[in-house]
């Protein structure tokens, strides 16, 4: 099982460990990834990573798989790290067995336009220093101009100011939105959705920072091998509910059970 964290996030944060434990007591080996320029990884590679960074994650998954042995392989991703699941599943057809995404976007645009809506200001504030810091305190250091964009009187205010400035030109987009076009999955999977493993998306309706129109849009066209689980309530990756067990919550739950019920 790898297990993918989200954007401004790492190994470390605590719903990727409780998922991770949960995991493991269902029975499942499991890594904890950091993706480039995150966490306890940061002084091992320059840059930062993007919602489809198919050439950092597919030669982590083909490692994994011979480190697996034979036995299946399985990616579970939080948020931005579903996304990232579902384009390197997309751009290379058997790369993982099954795949979880809990609160993943599947439209960056849409994502965009909902996390600047007024009762976001807070997160995304939040978010956005997180970000920034994350990137100027690279090891590898950073170009004056990538500085400037980020410490200039011209510096973003939203998070796409930033993939403007940071993600989209790193990665070699032609602007934020050929980016938030090229690595938004929901196209392809509702084109190609027969080149994915067998995939469960979890979204909560009332998610405040990504929108569910991407998951429900999925569960309208019944595709095969997508199992969408839409909820009430749940917010960002908040699974929670009375009587969850210590260290998890039913979320987690769900997700061990989908994986260990799939033949």
């Amino acid at each position: 099982m790898l297990l993918l964290h989200g954007l401004g996030g790492s190994s470390e944060r605590e719903g990727l460990r409780r998922m991770g434990l949960s995991l493991q007591a269902a029975g499942f080996s499991v890594w904890r990834l950091n993706l480039r320029g995150a966490g306890p990884g940061r002084h091992l590679a320059p840059g930062t990573y993007a919602a489809r960074c198919d050439r950092d994650l597919l030669p982590v998954l083909e490692l994994a798989r011979k480190r697996a042995g034979g036995l299946p392989l399985f990616g579970v991703g939080i948020s931005l790290g579903g996304t990232m699941l579902l384009n390197a599943c997309l751009a290379s057809p058997g790369v993982l067995d099954r795949v979880v995404c809990t609160s993943s976007p599947l439209d960056l645009a849409l994502c965009s336009q909902q996390i600047e809506l007024p009762r976001n200001r807070v997160y995304q504030r939040w978010l956005l220093r997180r970000l920034c810091a994350q990137t100027l305190a690279d090891p590898f250091g950073v170009s004056d101009a990538e500085r400037q964009a980020l410490q200039g009187p011209e510096r973003p205010r939203t998070i796409r100011g930033f993939d403007a400035a940071i993600t989209a030109p790193r990665w070699g987009y032609a602007s934020v939105d050929d980016y938030y076009r090229k690595a938004s999955p929901l196209p392809r999977l509702l084109s190609a959705a027969a080149d994915l493993p067998p995939s469960l998306l979890l979204h909560a309706l009332d998610d405040p920072w990504v929108p569910a129109s991407g998951a429900q849009l999925l569960a309208q066209q019944d595709l095969a091998g997508i199992e969408v689980v839409l909820t009430s309530h749940g917010g960002h990756n908040g699974f929670h509910g009375v009587g969850d067990q210590p260290l998890s919550c039913w979320g987690d739950q769900l997700v061990a059970t989908w994986l260990k019920r799939q033949p």
